[in-house]
C-alpha cells in the first residue's frame, strides 16, 4: 500500500556551485538544515527571519526565579509571619523591575514574527 505524498508535485531549479554555496550559507544563518523546507520558505514567504532567543530565554529564567523567590517568601510569611513588609517591598520592586523590560521584548518580537 503506498503512502499518498502530501507536496505530490516534484520541481527542480539548476543553480551554479556559487549560487548552491550561498543558498546553503543562508540555510546555515537561518538555521534550517532541510534544502525542501528552505526553498519552500523562500519561495511562499520570500525571506526567513532567525531570530536569536537566547537573551529571551535567559530573561525567562530569571524572570522564573523571581517569581519562585517571591512565592516562597510568601509562604514563609503566611506560615510563620515573620517576614518585613520591606523585604516584600523589595522584591515585589525587583520583580516589576524584571518584567517591564522582558515584556517589552516579547511585545517586540511578537511584532517582528507577525511581519
Amino acid at each position: 500500500m503506498t503512502k499518498k505524498r502530501h507536496r505530490p508535485i516534484h520541481l527542480h531549479v539548476m543553480v551554479s556551485e556559487e549560487e548552491q554555496a550561498l543558498i546553503q550559507q543562508r540555510m546555515a544563518e537561518a538555521g534550517i538544515r532541510n534544502m525542501g523546507a528552505y526553498m519552500r520558505k523562500m519561495a511562499l514567504n520570500g525571506y526567513v527571519l532567525h531570530v536569536d532567543l537566547s537573551p529571551v530565554r535567559e530573561l525567562v529564567s530569571l524572570q522564573r526565579r523571581c517569581s519562585n523567590n517571591l512565592n516562597q517568601v510568601a509562604i514563609q510569611a503566611n506560615t510563620y509571619g515573620g517576614i518585613y513588609p520591606e523585604e516584600i517591598a523589595a522584591l515585589q520592586r525587583d520583580y516589576a523591575a524584571l518584567w517591564g523590560p522582558l515584556s517589552e521584548l516579547l511585545k517586540k518580537l511578537s511584532a517582528l514574527v507577525e511581519l
